[in-house]
């Protein structure tokens, strides 16, 4: 294990809440995850987080909207309740809906307090990542932001935060909730809005007022796959890190990018990400993770566990190393946490690169004189 204080955010009672279980969404993945780690003898630091209360939750959220969703998970689902989101298959109405909001928001909350207190620099809450959900609606099975509320008490202590988010979704709440300010950079990669929900996020969403230039949008086309994914991270995300100068790190590490998601169409293996930690870690800044999306839940699973794994900085050096695994009884994986790599074949090559390419143009052009970054490739 390297020098830094890494906590695992988990409670029996967290992981006692749950949803519909013919929901998508599956809070499952992050028992597994915790179980899978503890094979691996690599959860030193267990903390057990609390529930944001109501008025944090009002930091974003409007009370008549809390309303609702206190009344509905009660059983009480007025017209109200329908016009904010409530009740389609992407927000079902459920009995531990609002609790288990508010625990997940509370887990976010608790690792930007272990940060804060210096208790810990690293800090992952696979329950949380909610970045759908707006002031006043839910969406994409997000009922209250909690990367929202976790980087507004980073803020509230004076710190520069630069939120980062690899879902394959587009974080539009996020978005929404600092677009005109500039103590947040947030930087959202993404499957396109012309093939994906929220069927926004494009290139020339920037920022207003105050925050133009510090909303900074990669929509990639579908069947990226992992080393165009990087070649955009290293050549707008890296660059914007080192000018921004944060003072922490927010990261939405939702798994459903990766090759197999039902619900996306990008080629991801979770050697992608990987690196992308491994990047980060190296600027040596606090880093909360939060989990997100992922609804092939034994991918997300191993995702999530080998990120562990890297910001631990137990990387695997066995002989077997990017030629993916195969989970056996015992919790053991033959081959490691890592994907095996993927074929490109030409034609995914050529549907990719070229809009890519462009996208990244936009992007340098737009975004890169804002922060004094020369734009030329």
């Amino acid at each position: 294990m390297n020098d830094r204080k890494l906590v695992f955010l988990y409670s029996p009672e967290l992981a006692g809440l749950k949803y519909p279980s013919d929901c998508p969404f599956q809070t499952s993945r992050a028992v597994r995850t915790r179980e899978r780690l503890l094979s691996f003898g690599l959860l030193q630091n267990e903390v057990a987080p609390r529930s944001a209360i109501r008025a944090e939750a009002e930091w974003f959220h409007s009370p008549r909207y809390l309303d609702e969703l206190e009344r509905a998970a009660n059983g009480d689902l007025r017209v109200e309740g329908l016009y904010m989101g409530l009740g389609t298959p992407d927000t079902p109405v459920f009995r531990d809906m609002y609790q288990y909001a508010l625990a997940a928001a509370g887990a976010t909350l608790t690792g930007a307090e272990l940060i804060l207190s210096g208790q810990a620099d690293t800090v992952f809450n696979p329950w949380g990542g909610f970045h759908h959900a707006m002031p006043e609606k839910a969406a994409g099975f997000c009922y209250i932001n909690d990367p929202v509320l976790g980087c507004l008490r980073l803020t509230a202590a004076g710190k520069r935060v630069l939120y980062l988010d690899v879902d394959a979704h587009h974080g539009d709440g996020v978005q929404a909730a600092f677009y005109d300010r500039r103590d947040v950079l947030t930087i959202s990669l993404h499957e396109s809005g012309k093939t994906l929900f929220p069927w926004g996020g494009f290139e020339d969403e920037i920022g207003v007022g105050a925050g133009r230039g510090y909303n900074v949008n990669i929509p990639l086309p579908a069947g990226t796959y992992d080393a165009a994914y990087l070649r955009a991270f290293r050549r707008v995300v890296l660059p914007l890190i080192e000018s921004y100068r944060p003072d922490v790190l927010v990261l939405e590490l939702g798994m459903d990018a990766l090759a197999g998601d039902p619900l996306t169409h990008l080629r991801l293996t979770n050697n992608a990400h990987a690196d992308i930690l491994g990047r980060l870690r190296r600027f040596g800044l606090p880093l909360l993770v939060v989990g997100g999306g992922g609804y092939h839940a034994e991918n997300t699973v191993r995702g999530w566990a080998l990120a562990w794994k890297i910001l631990a900085g137990e990387e695997e050096h066995d002989l077997s190393f990017g030629m993916g695994g195969v989970m056996l009884e015992s919790s053991e994986w033959v081959g490691g946490l890592r994907d095996h790599e993927l074929p490109v074949s030409d034609a995914q090559r050529q549907a990719v690169e070229p809009v890519l390419d462009a996208t990244l143009e936009t992007i340098v052009r737009m975004i890169f004189p804002l922060h004094g970054l020369a734009g030329a490739s």
